[in-house]
Parts: C-alpha cells; structure tokens; sequence
C-alpha cells in the first residue's frame, strides 16, 4: 500500500528552533555548504556562457555569402552559402581581438548593414553592395579609426588560398604567395632605382582562388606588406587618421571572379601593326631612321664564315621608335629658362607654395640626374610637351614612340605633400591618359588604371639567368599584365637585358626565344647572328615566322573578346580548371584564348617537363607529335627537347 507523506510546509518555528539548537561546528559545515553552492552555481554561469556563446557568430549574412566574426583571433570570415565554404579569412590586426562586435550593432535596424564600434579604437562598418554581376555577391569594408594614432590593418590570409594581381614586383611569383616584401606604399615604381620596391604595372586588385576579389579605392592612402605562403596585409600610413576601405565579392569560383570583374571603360586596341614586327634594339648614335638603318647595316652583325646576306633578312623592313621621357635635367636650356618665369615655369611639378610665395620645382634623380618633372596637372604644359613629341616623331620619320619613366609618385619619393590628384598612382594615370592622344602606336612604361588605353606597355628588364628575376619569371609576369587587362605588352629583350649569372648563353637564348614566340611582340637585344651558333639563326627565323602566321592571328581573335568582354587573352592554367587545386600553382604554362596551351622548359640543361593539361572533358593535340591527350591530367616527365617547345591545341 501506498506510504502517506506528509504535504504541508515545514513550521517556520520548529526550522529556527532546530538551527538554535545546532552546534558551533554544526553552523560551520553549513556556512562552507552555501559558500560551495555559489562558487559552483558561479562556474556552472561560466561554462553555460561559454558553451552558449560559439567561437563564430554571423555578422552579416547576403543571399551567396556571408560574414562572422572569429572570438579566439579577432578576425573577420568570408564564407559562401549556404553551405557555408570558406572563402577568405581577414586578421584584424588594429582592435582587441577577444572583444565580440555582438550584439552592439548600431546599424540593427538595417539588415544590409553590420557597424561596431571599438570605444577607444576604430570603428568597422560592412554593407552589402548591389551585385556587380550575376552570381557574385559583393561587401563593402571601412574602417575608420577614432584617434589620431590609430594605424589601421588588415591581413588576408594565404591558407588555402592562391592570391593573385597587386603589383608586379622584381622577382615576380604566380600566384604571389610565393613573394616577400615589407610594408610599403602601394604605388608603381622604379624597379631599377628600388629593386625591392613595386615594378612598373600596377592595379589595386587581388583575385583569390576560392572566388574572391579584393579591391581597393584609388584615393584611398595605403601601405601594402606580402609574408611569403601566410598573409598579405592592407594597412594606412601611421599618424595620419584615415580611412581604410575596400570591397571583397564572391563569386562561385576564381575564374567566374574573374569575368565579373571585367567591366571597364570602352576599350581601344594599340596598333596592331606592330604585332607581326620584331622589335630590335639599337644602342648606337642618334640620328634619322635612314642614318640608324645604314648603321644597323654597317655593323659587321655576322662572324666570318656565315654568310652576311641572311642578317639584313631579319631586320627588314625597318621601322624607327624613338624614346623619350617626361624628365628633364636642371642642367638643361629648357630647364634653365624656366626658371626665369613666364609660363614655362608652370611646366614642372612643384612643392606647394606658402601663401605669397612663388612655387619651387620639385626635384628628383632619374637615372643618376638631378631631373625635374613635367606638370600633368596643367593643360598647358601637357600640351606643349606633346607637341614637342609630335614634332619630333615627324622630324625623324618615326613610327612609334616609346615614353619612360611613366611610373612613380615623386611627392612621395620627396616624402613632400602631393595634390590630391596626384595621390597614389595619380600621376601614371594621368600621363597615360595624355600620351594615348598620340596615337595608337604609343609605347608607356607602366600601367595604373589604364589598361583600356590604345597603349602598348613595355615590360620591366629581366636579368640574362634562370632565375626568378631572369627567365623564371617570364611567364608569371605575362600572366599578371594580362589578368590585369594589359594584354598588348612588349617583354623584354630575347635573353634579357640587365647583366646576370649566364650572359651570352645560347641555351638561355632558346628557351627564352621559344616563349617569346608565342607573345604580342618579339623583341631583341642581341642579334642571334652575335651569341650562338648557325642552328640558333635558322631557329630565330622560323620562331618569327611562327609568330606571325600562327600567333598574331590567335592575338587578333581574343583581342575582340578583350574588348567586349574584358578576358585576358593570356590566360592561366585555372581558367579552364578554375576548381583543381593543382592548377593554382602552374606557373610555367599559359593559354592562348581558350585553345592554344604553352609549356615551355624555364629550367636549365632539362628537356623533359610536367605538363598540366587543363579542362576535364576536353581534348589536347600536342603539335610536335600529333599526339592527343585528355585534359585534366598531368603529363609526367614529357620530352621537350632544345629544339622545341611543347604546344598543344585544344581539339573539343
């Protein structure tokens, strides 16, 4: 049978009665149980909060993607939906890292919009942007610091992840985590005057291969930093309280990433004459095309027992360029009278008067000489220096005319305040901008934001070796002119024209010949008839002839595709495998359009190479051997002899 129990409550009397009549040790063990109860009730808050509260929580969230913030390292993830990929980790290296943005969110009543406020620090607001294209969804990132010494940075971390574009740098890597470089303006420059500044061709743009993109506002001030195989890191000039602020959007892979950001300015092809002439390089006297021509001819170009016959072939017809620059020498008539005022003072760029005060022209070295600079700010002085040009050109009988020194921010080489205009790459772009009303068989040393100009762009000076800054890094250069919309470049000379370990090699000469061939154009230093044997000319001269019938008509086809759709006309191995790992690393191949596959030898003494073929489904003709081959798969050890290069023609 059931026990009855007894349900009322404990008389309150009895309860006081007992605890009166307990002992002192009594009270005491019951003291140590209430201070146990709270310390445990204590740490059991503890451990809720901290099994509650997850390491990631969502910030903002789109319809492809979203973003969370990470508690453990302070960092801002990027990850597409909605499986929840990830896409890009940012380390945020200027707020206290253990300090949660939720739930203060001071823009909550807009769901487009995350804003957080570190009291003492910065202030981090993120939007969702309208879409650029179908199937990407973009981010806007600004930060904005609340005191003065303040320095902003963020980290893009490399793991898991091949970044691509930035700067061209002296030894270039594809991708760039291969690179290392501290922090530094991210303006182009000198690699001749600063070797491990940033090169000549530069944009303000950072493809990923999980399908992200990060770029940069132009007038936004900006130090960049690259920590070989783990970060690259955007970060605002110290003391001065600006903003950074940039974009990331995502896309389903790197190269639908790519496409969608290829939109532009309307787009105008150089002359495209000057794709199927070889370039070759004179440096003797001055003078007339006619007065170089007869010199060229002068020169005793073959070594006896050769016949001299077959070295005019090679340079004929010849057509002049000339070089000039926007410096000009203080030691120079021209400098010197402006000096004496009048309008030509106002020709050069200048420190910024005190009130009252006349402008002092802003001095710098170029090429070993104390040079002043032509003013890009001032329509009359831009107009009178192309006029000078113009006349030059017509006095010469030139055909194309090559300007140096186009690159470079000179207020910031003074460390001297520029005007706004000129801020970062400013100066570039707007030289290039004017040089392009010369025409279109104009040639410019660097590229900022100018990539739809009529404009050919000469590449940097490759060392004569194998190394990175020689041969090796060829082909990741032309990769990254071309991702960065500056197909119609002009490489440096066969062999390479600064002085390295190997010069006068003729192996060097060959392989570097044999990747030249298959470029916009095809220029040289020295003659073949001069460094190698009769084999190397006969080889030069059909590498010539296969440019122009075979290569020239492949350029002219994805040129027009460049022009409506914006693609790179030389294209890496993960355009057409833009989800296979192993092609993010490829940086001794490219692609021609869709269809051609170059794989050269860039190792000394080998003839035999790996050899990637991309695009699972697709079919490969090797045009050496006829041979067919399916693509996505790795050729192992293919022979390759001296004499040729592997070429393979995609067939379906």
């Amino acid at each position: 049978m059931p026990v009855s129990r007894h349900t009322g409550q404990i008389p309150e009397s009895t309860w006081t009665l007992t605890f009166r009549e307990m002992t002192e040790p009594w009270k005491g063990a019951v003291g140590c149980l209430g201070v146990a109860v709270f310390f445990a009730m204590t740490i059991g808050i503890i451990s809720w909060q901290a099994v509650e509260q997850p390491p990631e929580e969502w910030v903002l969230r789109g319809r492809d993607a979203g973003m969370l913030w990470e508690r453990g390292r302070g960092a801002l993830l990027l990850r597409a939906l909605p499986a929840g990929r990830p896409v890009l980790a940012i380390a945020v290296g200027s707020v206290p890292a253990t300090e949660p943005p939720p739930p203060r969110d001071r823009c909550w009543h807009d769901g487009r919009q995350f804003c957080y406020s570190w009291e003492e620090d910065a202030e981090l607001r993120l939007a969702l942007e309208p879409p650029a294209a179908p199937g990407t969804e973009c981010y806007s990132v600004r930060w904005t610091p609340l005191r003065p010494d303040v320095t902003l940075k963020d980290c893009f971390s490399m793991a898991n992840v091949s970044w691509y574009g930035g700067p061209s740098i002296r030894a270039q890597r594809w991708p760039l985590n291969g690179a290392e470089s501290p922090a530094q303006p991210l303006v182009s420059g000198d690699l001749s005057a600063n070797p491990d500044g940033f090169g000549p061709l530069l944009e303000r743009f950072f493809l990923g291969s999980t399908g992200v993109t990060v770029t940069v506002a132009p007038d936004v001030s900006l130090l960049l930093s690259l920590e070989s195989h783990q970060q690259f890191c955007l970060e605002t000039p110290a003391g001065r309280a600006e903003s950074l602020h940039y974009q990331l959007c995502v896309s389903t892979d790197v190269a639908a990433a790519r496409r969608h950001t290829a939109s532009a300015p309307a787009r105008t092809l150089p002359d495209t004459a000057l794709l199927g002439s070889p370039i070759w390089r004179y440096h003797g006297p001055e003078g007339s095309a006619a007065k170089i021509k007869r010199g060229l001819r002068s020169l005793d170009l073959v070594p006896s027992g050769h016949r001299k016959r077959q070295a005019p072939v090679l340079v004929e017809p010849l057509e002049l360029s000339i070089t000039l620059s926007p410096y000009a020498g203080i030691a120079s008539p021209l400098f010197q009278r402006s000096l004496h005022g009048g309008e030509a003072a106002g020709y050069w760029l200048s420190r910024q008067p005190r009130p009252g005060a006349s402008s002092i022209p802003l001095l710098t070295t170029w090429k070993g000489q104390l040079c002043a600079r032509l003013n890009v700010t001032s329509e009359a002085a831009l107009g009178w220096y192309l006029a000078r040009a113009r006349d030059l050109r017509q006095a010469l009988g030139a055909t194309y005319v090559a300007f140096e020194g186009v690159e470079g921010n000179s207020f910031l080489e003074q460390d001297v305040p520029a005007p706004a205009e000129l801020e970062g790459d400013g100066y570039t772009e707007a030289l290039a901008a004017a040089l392009a009303t010369l025409g279109n068989g104009t040639i410019v040393s660097a590229g900022s934001r100018s990539s739809h100009l009529p404009l050919f762009v000469q590449m940097r000076p490759l060392r004569s070796d194998w190394s990175h800054a020689g041969l090796k890094g060829l082909i990741p250069s032309v990769l990254h002119y071309s991702l960065l919309g500056y197909n119609f470049f002009i490489p440096d000379a066969v062999g390479g024209s600064e002085a390295g370990a190997t010069p006068g090699d003729p192996e060097l000469f060959v392989r570097w010949l044999q990747i030249v061939t298959f470029l916009p154009v095809m220029a040289f230093g020295t003659p073949p008839w001069l460094c190698c044997d009769t084999w190397v000319l006969n080889l030069t001269r059909q590498c010539i002839q296969r440019h122009r019938d075979f290569v020239v008509p492949l350029l002219l086809k994805y040129s027009e595709e460049w022009q409506s759709l914006g693609y790179p006309i030389f294209r890496p191995a993960w355009w057409l495998s833009p989800t296979d790992p192993a092609a993010f690393t490829i940086e001794d191949e490219f692609l021609i359009g869709d269809e051609v596959l170059v794989a050269p030898i860039t190792e000394k003494g080998q003839t035999w190479r790996d050899i990637y073929l991309p695009g699972e489904g697709h079919l490969w003709l090797d045009t050496n051997t006829a041979r067919v081959f399916d693509g996505g798969t790795t050729l192992r050890n293919y022979s390759a002899s001296l004499a040729e290069v592997p070429v393979f023609v995609k067939t379906s």
